[in-house]
């Protein structure tokens, strides 16, 4: 019987990935299961090394050996990369990361922020989730109720000791859900982790990914490509109080969207590489992952197909803008003339 799974499973792989090569919505699938087979895998080895780290008195590092060990795999099985600047702000202890949230994706930038003694703030519910909720319990990461204020406060007032006591970076997502933004924007932000920064008077530093619609939506579009990650200054909590904290929460706010914004219109080389197939870039086929593979062994369609592709995304983008009653000039979207020239 199981035998026979396989078998099945190898079948549709393969078959797959030799559409993906050609057709968005079979590399659609197949990086999507890549990209849940890579979770799992991580996850596993999260948990080993979580035993081996704290067997070892360092525990707190578990984090970072999974998220270089995910990033690593997203990167030669999907084709992603990322170029970051500002790393330098990293390596601070304490202080609080904030990144922005669009989709299930983000779990992949971690992998180039995860410093040693890193943990990561998360809804409870993710405990739960098989691999995934055990090696992030034996990590050290701190869950929240966000059902239950007294809970959550509770949750806030131990992490505050328990990050100075240990000397650690906490991330977390203020928007505190995705986005799925096809264009640059940021949703509002919750107020937990501001409370936490002001208490504690760590200082904030905001994380920024760029908007990648362009690669990825949750139902039909997930192909290889750079993303750009920025890490900010650090922000200063010193003189905010319970009383300023929406002041705080703006300054962060308007930080990050000015660079989501920065990163858009910059039309350079990431904006049209990041719209190319990886067949088409200057690149070793694994660094375009499986599909850039099997677009090197039997072709990809050729330029037509790529501008037939790049214009759809575009007009998505700019249906978008419309409906929000903003001009497409706002934003550096990629069209079809800009990936020819």
């Amino acid at each position: 019987m199981w035998g026979a799974l396989a078998s099945v499973v190898a079948v549709a792989l393969g078959a797959l990935t030799f559409a993906s090569a050609r057709s968005s919505v079979a590399r659609y699938y197949l990086n999507s299961s890549l990209y849940v087979f890579s979770m799992g895998l991580s996850s596993t080895l999260g948990i080993v090394y979580s035993v081996m780290l704290s067997i070892a008195g360092k525990r707190l590092n578990t984090n970072a050996w999974v998220a270089a060990t995910f990033y690593f795999l997203i990167h030669h099985l999907i084709g992603f990369r990322i170029t970051m600047d500002g790393e330098q702000y990293l390596e601070e202890r304490p202080i609080i990361l904030v990144g922005n949230h669009q989709s299930v994706l983000d779990i992949f930038y971690l992998g180039k922020i995860m410093r040693e003694r890193t943990v990561i703030m998360a809804k409870k519910e993710l405990r739960w989730v098989p691999l995934l909720g055990q090696f992030m319990m034996l990590g050290g990461n701190i869950f929240i109720d966000r059902k239950s204020r007294a809970s959550a406060i509770k949750t806030m007032n131990e992490a505050g000791e328990y990050m100075h006591k240990n000397k650690i970076a906490l991330f977390a997502f203020p928007e505190g859900t995705r986005s799925h933004f096809a264009v640059p924007d940021l949703l509002s932000f919750k107020k937990g982790i501001f409370h936490l920064a002001i208490q504690t008077k760590i200082p904030i530093v905001p994380v920024v990914c760029e908007n990648y619609y362009r690669l990825y939506d949750s139902k039909t579009r997930f192909d290889p490509g750079n993303i750009r990650l920025s890490v900010l200054p650090p922000i200063s909590t010193e003189g905010f109080t319970e009383q300023n904290l929406d002041a705080l929460m703006s300054k962060v706010h308007r930080a990050m969207l000015a660079k989501v914004h920065e990163f858009d219109v910059q039309a350079d080389q990431y904006d049209v590489q990041s719209t190319m197939h990886p067949s088409q870039q200057a690149q070793t086929s694994w660094q375009g992952g499986v599909s850039g593979l099997a677009a090197r062994i039997i072709g990809d369609g050729g330029p037509a197909h790529h501008k037939k592709l790049v214009d759809r995304v575009a007009t998505e983008q700019r249906d978008h803008q419309t409906g929000k009653g903003q001009a497409p000039s706002s934003y550096g979207l990629v069209s079809a003339a800009a990936a020819n020239s």
